[in-house]
Formats: structure tokens, sequence, C-alpha cells
């Protein structure tokens, strides 16, 4: 099986400067990937030996951990039925049986972007969406509308804690490049959402903005803090619909931004396509990263923080993967840095492509229309980003597939 999984694998060269690099602006030939007619091919590159050089063999071979590991029952997903069920269980315990929300938030339009976004170019206008949550909280997230024009194609960014702007800038100048309209999304209480939250035991006093792990005071039975990561996705996606109507939505996420892709494009078919980079593994597989420590996962990320949530008997994110990816047009392409510094590394996730990109091509009865996964080992760097490769083989995967309009 795993020979399968290598076969498939594409990864790329040393990575440099923020500016697309060839590889990038070559990824569309035409608006449906076209060249000569036929379907350009998906871009593909050597492992970086010079940076493999650096690692040692736990970086290359499979972990102690997966061996003798069924992985097919450890996918909780059977039939359509399952999905929907999952997902309901994910979304009463979000938002306490009240179900997503349908409200909208406060519009501001033509703003000054961030400091963050300054160095776009090809901005037509930006709007301030505000989403207002629970102990005086807000987010705010910049819709960017592309001077070209527009391809009715709306794509969300979702940065992480605290990564440096460089990728976010260059796959939103990209997806701008392309005619996307682009959402930009930043974590609770990092970047432009960086505030001071209400004291649960004394309403009317605020407290300076918490880390994720500060959180567990405001979690409560009636109240979950996965809102503030999760509730801002809903109420600008309902703006959205309500509004210009987009023909699909497609969603990118670096490491925290990463996961919150991982479990919104789960719990709300509305998300097209996904592309989640070095934002998860699988519970069973975490510890045995060749660097485990971080890559346990922040508090929003854990069994312990959220056991009603996380509750499934097989594997949550294993589930979550085939949940994003099942439905008309939907799909998701998991990334994940072989030889990433921070998070998610090593090769163990080769135990698990194979089962989840069929079981998605079960449920979708073998028609990519209707579900596809895969996953991306990208081995071209060393670092926690969306490398020019992986952002080059995110642009082919979004111009190659067909949008109904």
């Amino acid at each position: 099986m795993l020979g399968g999984v290598l076969g498939g694998i594409g990864a790329a060269l040393a990575t440099g400067a923020v500016a697309l690099p060839a590889e990038v602006a070559s990824a569309t030939a035409g608006p449906n990937g076209e060249q000569g007619g036929k379907r350009a091919p998906r871009p593909v590159a050597p492992v970086n030996q010079e940076v493999a050089a650096r690692f040692g063999p736990e970086y290359r071979t499979l972990p102690a951990a997966v061996a003798g590991v069924d992985v097919e029952p450890l996918i909780g997903m059977h039939t359509v039925a399952d999905i929907a069920a999952r997902r309901k269980h994910m979304i009463d315990y979000i938002w306490k049986d009240a179900g997503r929300p349908k409200t909208l938030p406060a519009v501001e339009t033509g703003v000054t972007g961030p400091e963050a976004l300054a160095g776009l170019t090809g901005v037509r206008r930006i709007d301030r969406l505000t989403v207002p949550l629970n102990y005086r909280v807000t987010a705010k997230v910049y819709d960017l509308l592309p001077r070209k024009a527009w391809n009715r194609r709306l794509a969300l960014y979702h940065n992480g804690h605290g990564e440096p702007p460089d990728t976010m800038l260059r796959t939103t100048q990209a997806l701008l490049d392309r005619g996307y309209r682009v959402m930009v999304y930043a974590m609770p209480f990092h970047h432009w959402n960086a505030q001071g939250i209400e004291d649960p035991k004394n309403p009317g006093t605020m407290l300076p903005g918490p880390s994720h792990r500060e959180l567990p005071p405001w979690e409560s039975a009636a109240f979950s803090t996965l809102t503030f990561f999760l509730e801002p996705l809903t109420v600008t996606l309902n703006h959205a619909h309500a509004t210009y109507r987009p023909v699909s939505t497609e969603m990118i996420g670096l490491s925290g931004g990463g996961w919150t892709t991982t479990v919104y494009s789960a719990l709300d078919p509305r998300v097209t396509r996904s592309y989640p980079v070095a934002g998860s593994l699988p519970f069973w597989l975490r510890p045995a990263s060749p660097k485990p420590s971080p890559t346990i996962g922040d508090f929003e990320q854990t069994k312990a923080a959220f056991p009603g949530f996380y509750a499934a008997q097989s594997d949550d994110f294993l589930d979550m993967y085939v949940m994003a990816a099942i439905g008309e047009g939907r799909g998701q392409l998991q990334i994940l840095n072989r030889f990433d510094d921070c998070c998610f590394n090593g090769v163990s996730h080769r135990a698990y492509q194979a089962p989840v990109r069929d079981r998605v091509r079960l449920l979708a009865g073998g028609r990519p229309e209707r579900g596809r996964w895969d996953l991306l080992e990208d081995a071209t760097h060393d670092d926690h980003t969306i490398s020019p490769h992986a952002l080059s083989v995110i642009l082919w995967d979004l111009d190659t597939t067909n949008v109904k309009t």
C-alpha cells in the first residue's frame, strides 16, 4: 500500500523570495489549466537534498507507531449519513445546540487594511467585516476585492498564531492575481485581532488578551471557546452568500490556520476546496513525529481541552479529512512539510494517505466531482510555511478544478 503512496508524492527544490517563482506563474496555462486542450500536469520537483542532509533517518522512515496499525477501522465515516451525524455533533458542541449562526457581520467598505496586508497589489477595495463574539471579543476579517475582473470565486486565507505575513502575502497575492475575491483571517487574539476579553467571573471587567492555552476559564457547559476560532468564518460566509454569492469557496490555512481549515471545512459544506498546511496529524501519530513537542497540538487541538468535541471512537482528524472532501465539487489537499521546523513533520502521514483517499473515493462513488482527497508531502524546504512549490500545487488544483457557474 505504501508504495502507491510514495509514488504519488511531489516534493520540490529549495525556496527563496516572496516573489512567485516560475512554477507558480506557470501553474495556470488557461482558465482551466489547459495546455493545447489537455489538463496541465501537476507541478512536481525532487527532494531538496541539501536540506535533507541535515536531518536524520527519522525524517525519511515510518515511525514504530505505525507498525501493525490497520488504519481502515480508524476512519469512522462509512456513509453520507455518518458524515451528516458527525457534522451535527460538531455544530451542536460548538454552538450548544443552537445551530450554526445565521447572523451577519458589521461591514465597513473602502477601508485601509492592516499593516500586515500593506504589500498587496491589484486590490480594488478592502472591506472590513467585524464579527461580535462573546465576552466582548470581536473578530475582524478583511474582504479584498481584486482589481482584475472577479472570477466569481471566493478564497479564504487563514493565518496561524504568530506566523509572519510573508506566506499570507504571497498566497493572497497569487489569488488576487487570478481574479479571486479573498477574505483574510487571523487567529483569535493575534495580529489585528489582538484585544482584551471580559473576565468570566466579573462581568464588565476586561482582562488582557489570553494565549490560547489560557482559555479554559471561559469554557463552560453553556459556551465553547471554539466559537472564537470558527464563528467568524460562518458569519462572514453568511455575508458572502447573502450579498455577492460566490460560485465556490476555497479555503487555505497555515499552522493554526491549517487546523482551522481542517475543522471548518469538515463542518461547513459551503467550503468547496480546502488546503490545510502544517495544521494537523491524527491523534495517534502526533507523539511519533521527529519533533513531537509542538506537534502534540495547541489548546484547541487537544482532546483534553475539548473531550466532548473530540469524542469519536474513530480518529477525529481522519474523519474530518473525509468530511471536508465529500460533496458536489468538494475536495481537500492536505499539505505537510517533511522537514518543518515547527509542526507535524516527518513521514508518518504516509500511513494514512491511501486509506483516506480510498475512503473518499468509495463514498464519492468513484466520481471525483463528488469528492476528492489527497496529501502533498513537501520536502522542498525546512520552514514552517506554504512554500512556493506547495502554492504552485494549490493553484494548479484550483485552476484545473471545474466550477459550475
